[in-house]
């Protein structure tokens, strides 16, 4: 009886898990260094999100809110215009609700040579 009670546990908690639509691919990617500042960022996740704050802060001294504009639907890709704060790292901190009902959030950076 305890196995099945922890067989069903554990399959609830793998659903849950996998109804989340975290992060799949950035670009710039993730901890990459770049020779040119990009002009924008673009969001790839593994499900539909709906983007609700997204920040860039530059070598931990300005953070900006980038412009989400009229990207307020639920969808997987986002393509962020970012201002240029000169060479550094850069760290993108990003928030947003799956198409599950579920807070997400996370950051990724890269290095501007």
């Amino acid at each position: 009886m305890k196995t099945i009670l922890l067989a069903v546990m554990i399959g609830i908690w793998a659903t849950g898990a996998m109804a989340h639509s975290p992060l799949d691919a950035t670009t710039p990617a993730n901890d990459a260094t770049v020779t040119e500042m990009p002009t924008e960022v673009l969001m790839d996740f593994k499900g539909d999100i709906r983007l609700t704050r997204v920040s860039i802060t530059h070598a931990d001294t300005h953070t900006v809110d980038m412009d989400l504009g009229d990207q307020t639907a639920f969808t997987q890709e986002f393509v962020l215009p970012i201002q240029d704060m000169g060479a550094g790292t850069y760290v993108v901190e990003w928030r947003g609700l799956g198409d599950d009902g579920h807070a997400l959030n996370g950051t990724f950076s890269f290095i501007v040579e």
